[in-house]
């Protein structure tokens, strides 16, 4: 899954849920769910995701929403092995990107 976010330091709740095409709640209930996501809180309370956090998104919402993992199955294999799950991840990542623009590139030819 490919996910379109500007380069920024910190993203809203708002623009992580927009991006995963979820509801803030889910955003929320994953956040106290899996102990690896820790975002800043404003003077507010507002929660500010840092890009590390939306890695660890895209890694929960792969094991959950693509691969059909429960929030059990998805707790244990980020415990088991979150390095080489991390890594792999970003190698699909990346090549998801490098196909998005190749095919970008093949429209417009």
């Amino acid at each position: 899954m490919h996910i379109e976010l500007p380069e920024k330091r910190y993203y809203k709740i708002g623009e992580v849920a927009k991006a995963f095409d979820v509801n803030t709640s889910l955003i929320r209930f994953w956040e106290k769910e899996f102990t690896i996501i820790k975002p800043k809180k404003n003077a507010k309370g507002n929660r500010l995701f840092t890009q590390e956090d939306v890695k660890h998104f895209k890694l929960i919402f792969n094991l959950v929403k693509e691969r059909g993992f429960t929030l059990e199955g998805a707790k244990q294999k980020l415990k088991k092995n979150l390095s080489g799950t991390i890594n792999n991840h970003e190698i699909i990542s990346r090549l998801e990107a490098v196909k998005a623009a190749l095919t970008k590139i093949k429209n417009q030819l």
